[in-house]
């Protein structure tokens, strides 16, 4: 069921409390999870998109104002201006898309790789953090500072396979037989998750519908954003099919060379994001996450 939508006097309200700017027009533009787009040009001629839901999300849109601005910080993929939020709305500065062509797709490889490099304090998110409308469910103190050998495996398993693997069950998404799979998988982590490295900072939900083409660039939109394994970005990438992803990847090694058997290793970090499809869309993701298990565990 989509989301009861604003009109666009009651989205002009909160637009003009959050960007300080009068609104001139207000144009739906669809809906996703608990909330509605528009496309909005304010009185001063910006365009703006924007997101609003009509309760109080509980940090939700908060969590994705703080990830752009964090992801923005790097100096790395563009990602939208945060224009204002508050606990129902979000403002960001509208991007105009155009189709890619290998030169953007490179352009990006090359941005991710940089954007990774720039770090993160430890795995996790540095604020309650959100992936689509799902609580991540890291707090402060979580996970180690650094990259230790086993620490990212070690926070894998617990902060983003476990819980999303019991919701899934508990909704009746998985089978038993489904969750011992994936227990076996998080039993093995150390073993399969290849050399350790330090947090990088992550997207976290880069999925190739999350890339907006703009400008002759690849831009990052609705992260997840959050210290992780950089393998992860790429995986999500691949797991839903981005355009030039050879040419994604083949850049960013130019840039930041992978570790060997990271190809092996890709079904292991989309178990993540295919347990989060099986909580928020039900069993049609279970045999999507049997599969990205067992190869798992065949690559170990």
């Amino acid at each position: 069921m989509s989301p009861a939508a604003l009109t666009g006097s009651e989205l002009a309200e909160r637009l003009t409390q959050i960007t300080g700017a009068g609104v001139t027009e207000v144009q739906p533009a669809g809906a996703q999870h608990q909330w509605s787009h528009y496309r909005v040009t304010l009185a001063d001629s910006r365009l703006v998109f924007a997101k609003a839901a009509r309760t109080d999300l509980g940090g939700v849109f908060e969590a994705e104002a703080r990830g752009l601005r964090w992801l923005a910080e790097a100096h790395a993929v563009p990602v939208p201006e945060v224009l204002g939020w508050d606990g129902a709305t979000l403002a960001v500065a509208w991007l105009p898309e155009q189709p890619p062509d290998q030169h953007a797709a490179e352009q990006f490889g090359r941005d991710l790789a940089v954007l990774h490099a720039a770090g993160a304090e430890r795995f996790g998110t540095p604020w309650p953090g959100f992936i689509a409308s799902l609580p991540l469910g890291d707090r402060t103190g979580d996970a180690p500072t650094l990259g230790a050998a086993g620490s990212w495996a070690n926070w894998y398993g617990s902060k983003r396979l476990l819980p999303y693997l019991r919701r899934a069950a508990d909704t009746g998404a998985l089978t038993t037989a489904d969750t011992r799979l994936v227990e076996q998988v998080v039993d093995r982590l150390p073993g399969l998750a290849g050399p350790p490295e330090p947090p990088s900072r992550l997207h976290g939900d880069c999925w190739s519908g999350n890339v907006l083409w703009s400008g002759g660039r690849g831009s990052l939109i609705d992260p997840a954003a959050q210290g992780g394994h950089r393998e992860t970005d790429l995986a999500m990438l691949a797991l839903f099919g981005a355009p030039y992803l050879d040419r994604i990847v083949g850049a960013y090694t130019d840039v930041a060379p992978l570790a060997a058997g990271w190809r092996d290793r890709v079904p292991l970090h989309q178990l993540h994001p295919l347990l989060v499809h099986a909580c928020l869309f039900g069993s049609g993701y279970a045999e999507a996450v049997r599969q990205a298990a067992h190869a798992a565990l065949a690559a170990g």
